[in-house]
């Protein structure tokens, strides 16, 4: 008879730091194949207040980072994302897309560090390592490219007070500003700072080869910073309005259709998916990323119908509760007639629940 049995799934990959987080109580959890902390002892909730008032640290190395050097590596990243890099220049970051060749559904919304002339440092979502890197080796021209995950480990730092506090650790890193890119180092170890983040707040992200990073997260947190986890960070980033790839990208979903028409640079030449998104933009996005504003404290979730007059008109694609407003709010796909500030219903376990619909962000 053939065997029954089920292949054992793989190990979860584990943060340089993993050993730090259980000795600080946190709650681990798998995410993106790793298993990363959810929060600490004092909750979720605690986290994303500290964020929004002081500063808070939080371990991203699950978080990849595909270096692509050599003089092809430019013009290999213009073909494979969206935005354009001849609009910033080496020393800063930034935000861009992988889009499906054939139906320009965003693969994966990455961060590109500027290092150098001749250096990138692209930071994919956790679980789409593989395809950025399949994707830069596919067009005409071929840099080299190897993933360096394995040997670092990334560090953000976020809040009104995130600078001031990284400074007592580092005065130069906690200088680096706003989507720049700078070299550093600290205690002896050469680091890599971005002023980038996923929080809506500031602060800086800070590569810090593996072996070192133990010693610059107990530094940072002798510094006064909170460490925070996952839980935190999607709150924060719910509220600042940003998307998250498997809810707000994904399959079947477009720049266009997601609100950041802004990150496609059309006049810059061809690129991955150009074709599909251009038709898209010529015939309209069927749909369009809005946010709800929930009367009450009354959670939305992932999935959940919105409703116009009894009829669907769309769906939840992330929602929680808003620690800083205190109430619900989500973020869901509409159909695009709907104006800012119809009033609509959230379908909750059968419960219509009423909603305002708004711009995002929800915090400023």
């Amino acid at each position: 008879m053939p065997s029954t049995d089920l292949p054992t799934p793989p190990e979860p990959r584990r943060s340089p730091l993993h050993n730090q987080h259980v000795d600080l109580g946190a709650k681990m959890v798998p995410f993106g194949g790793w298993d990363m902390p959810l929060n600490y002892a004092d909750g979720t909730i605690a986290e994303h207040r500290a964020c929004r008032s002081d500063a808070v640290v939080f371990d991203v190395s699950h978080l990849g980072t595909v270096r692509v050097t050599g003089v092809e590596a430019f013009e290999a990243l213009q073909w494979a994302f969206t935005n354009d890099l001849n609009r910033v220049t080496p020393g800063k970051a930034q935000y861009t897309h992988l889009l499906d060749a054939d139906d320009a559904s965003v693969l994966d919304d990455i961060i590109v560090w500027w290092v150098d002339q001749d250096r990138f440092d692209v930071m994919p979502n956790a679980s789409n390592t593989d395809r950025v890197v399949h994707a830069l080796s596919e067009g005409s021209l071929v840099p080299e490219i190897v993933d360096i995950t394995p040997t670092r480990a990334v560090l953000a730092v976020q809040g009104p007070k995130s600078r001031e506090r990284v400074a007592a650790v580092s005065a130069e890193a906690a200088a680096v500003g706003r989507f720049a890119v700078a070299r550093v180092d600290i205690d002896g170890s050469s680091v890599v700072v971005a002023g980038t983040g996923y929080t809506g707040e500031d602060g800086v992200e800070i590569a810090v080869p593996a072996e070192a990073a133990p010693a610059l997260w107990k530094r940072l947190l002798h510094a006064g910073i909170t460490p925070a986890g996952l839980g935190a960070r999607d709150t924060l980033r719910l509220e600042a309005g940003l998307p998250l790839h498997g809810h707000e990208l994904g399959p079947g979903i477009s720049p266009l259709q997601a609100g950041l028409g802004w990150v496609v640079r059309f006049g810059k030449g061809d690129f991955r998916g150009r074709a599909a998104l251009e038709a898209e933009r010529d015939r309209g996005p069927h749909r369009l990323l809005r946010g709800l504003l929930v009367e009450g404290r009354r959670p939305p979730r992932e999935g959940q119908r919105v409703l116009f007059d009894g009829a669907q008109i769309g769906m939840v694609s992330s929602g929680n509760f808003s620690p800083v407003r205190g109430q619900g709010i989500a973020l869901a796909f509409l159909d695009p007639t709907v104006e800012d500030g119809a009033t609509v219903a959230i379908d909750v376990r059968g419960t219509e629940i009423p909603a305002t619909v708004t711009k995002p962000p929800f915090h400023r």
